[in-house]
C-alpha cells in the first residue's frame, strides 16, 4: 500500500502502526525467539527462518494496491514490538473483514489484544465501512478464541480442518462474527 502510514492510539501504552519494511528485524527476532510458543498454533512460524522471510512477508503486504489490499499493523506495548494484528480476505464488495492477530508471549494477559481489536474494529467500521468482522480461531486455542467471545462475537460454527499447522496436521477452526450494528448498539 502506497498511501500514508496509519498509526492507531489504542491506549497510552498501546500503539497501532501500519507495517513498514523497517518493522522485519523486530518481527523475526520475536520469532526467532518464540518459535516453540508461537508456532503452536501459526504455521508461518516454521517458514520464517531468516529476517529475510519477514522482510519478503512484509513486501508482498506492501505490494498490493490499497484498495485491494488488507491493513496489517504492529503492536507496540510501551514503544515495543509486541505483535502483529491486522485484516485479511477483506471483500470490500460485500464490505467483510476477517481479523487477524498474534502476540508475544511476554504481553500476554495485559489486555493488549482485546484492547486492539476494538481498536481495530472502530477502525473496520468508521473508516473502512466494514459491515462484518470475523475471527476464526484453532478450536483448542484457549487464549486466541477468548477475544472475540470476551467482545460479544456470535460463535457461528466450526470449519472442519480449517487450518493446516505445523506438523502437517489439520485443526478445526471456531468461526465468529460481529456486525457493525451490534458493535455499535454495545456502546463502542
Amino acid at each position: 500500500m502506497t498511501e500514508l502510514v496509519k498509526t492507531i492510539i489504542v491506549t497510552e501504552d498501546i500503539r497501532l502502526k501500519q507495517l513498514e519494511l523497517s518493522d522485519a528485524n523486530e518481527m523475526f527476532t520475536t520469532i526467532d525467539r518464540q518459535r516453540d510458543y508461537l508456532g503452536k498454533w501459526l504455521p508461518f512460524v516454521a517458514f520464517t527462518i531468516d529476517v529475510s522471510d519477514s522482510e519478503d512477508y512484509i513486501r508482498s503486504v506492501l505490494a498490493v494496491p490499497a484498495e485491494k489490499g488488507d491493513f496489517v499493523f504492529v503492536i507496540r506495548y510501551k514503544g515495543d514490538f509486541a505483535g502483529l494484528i491486522g485484516f485479511k480476505n477483506t471483500d470490500k464488495l460485500n464490505r467483510k473483514a476477517e481479523i487477524g492477530y498474534w502476540l508475544s508471549e511476554p504481553c500476554q494477559k495485559k489486555g493488549i489484544i482485546t484492547s486492539s481489536v476494538t481498536a481495530v474494529m472502530r477502525f473496520a467500521f468508521e473508516e473502512m465501512n466494514i459491515n462484518r468482522v470475523q475471527i476464526r480461531c484453532a478450536v483448542g486455542n484457549f487464549p486466541s478464541k477468548s477475544i472475540p467471545q470476551r467482545l460479544g462475537f456470535r460463535f457461528e460454527g466450526i470449519e472442519r480442518d480449517g487450518e493446516l499447522l505445523t506438523g502437517n496436521r489439520f485443526t478445526d477452526i471456531e468461526v465468529y462474527s460481529l456486525l457493525k450494528n451490534e458493535f455499535l448498539s454495545a456502546g463502542n
